[in-house]
């Protein structure tokens, strides 16, 4: 498997060069870079400003591993408003550009919510209306990653949505793409569940894999901590991913930053993820 980390482990602000740069000094193979609403990297980016990125990763010598963005946060696949969804269906297809002009095989999308306990006010959706208008979206837009030839990759995250491996499992199959499958995140679950469980029942239907780990306790937002200093059984994720036959990135995403020395948690999470790959003896 390569090793990768997600561009929101850096300082906010960093240039993505600078991202990509120190990346490579850490020791990753790859980065995942992310779409904003404006910016360097965003809705706004002409096909000019993406191609420089990717020659800015060739010149560096590191691998664009996948694409994210935070935007669905803000603009849901299962808002009650018609025009919100819409403008998350626009946001999907411009990461499908963006990601098939960088050469990425896989982005990351936010399938929507029912509620969101960590953004205040957010709204909330009925279960059962939110399933119906996320799988419209994704039968819709399963059309786009195939003409694209990129990969939809829905992330389990806190969304009181898509509780189970067993529903999303279902719910993948219900869209019926091989362009459409799972982007795992190993940290998510754990509160509710057991991440090896997840991995053996979706097999397959996986395409990218996020590295983070999650202490029960105290639990909540601030559960989550470094990379082996969590409740994450790394060594039985690492068989339930090898027994799936998945050989693809698997990426950090790091939350908390460190308030000081932030850069370090760059070079933290590489030594980390080297011991869980066995690429190298822990003393």
């Amino acid at each position: 498997m390569k090793k990768g980390i997600n561009v929101w482990s850096f300082p906010a602000g960093m240039k993505a060069a600078d991202c990509m740069a120190l990346a490579k000094e850490a020791g990753f193979d790859g980065i995942e870079l992310a779409l904003n609403e404006t910016g360097e990297l965003s809705l706004e980016s002409t096909e000019a400003d993406i191609r420089q990125i990717r020659q800015t990763a060739d010149d560096i010598g590191i691998e664009l591993s996948s694409f994210a963005t935070g935007l669905f946060w803000s603009y849901s696949l299962t808002s009650s408003n018609a025009e919100t969804r819409e403008k998350a269906k626009g946001i999907v297809r411009k990461q499908l550009e963006v990601a098939s002009i960088l050469g990425v095989d896989t982005i990351l999308v936010v399938p929507g919510a029912v509620g969101v306990d960590f953004i205040p006010d957010a709204e909330v959706v009925p279960y059962d209306q939110a399933y119906d208008y996320s799988l419209e979206a994704f039968k819709e837009l399963a059309a786009d990653a195939e003409a694209r030839k990129v990969n939809i990759g829905i992330e389990n995250v806190w969304n009181k949505f898509l509780l189970s491996p067993l529903e999303m499992k279902g719910f993948i199959d219900a869209v019926g793409s091989d362009y459409v499958g799972s982007y795992f995140d190993v940290g998510n679950v754990l509160y509710s569940g057991y991440p090896e469980h997840w991995i053996s029942i979706l097999g397959s239907r996986i395409k990218k894999v996020h590295f983070k780990d999650y202490r029960r306790q105290p639990g909540g937002i601030n559960g989550f901590v470094d990379l082996l200093a969590g409740d994450v059984d790394y060594p039985a994720v690492m068989k339930a991913l090898e027994a799936a036959g998945y050989s693809d990135y698997v990426t950090a995403e790091m939350i908390p930053p460190y308030t000081h020395h932030t850069t370090q948690i760059v070079f933290n999470t590489s030594a980390s993820m080297d011991a869980i790959l066995g690429r190298k003896e822990i003393r």
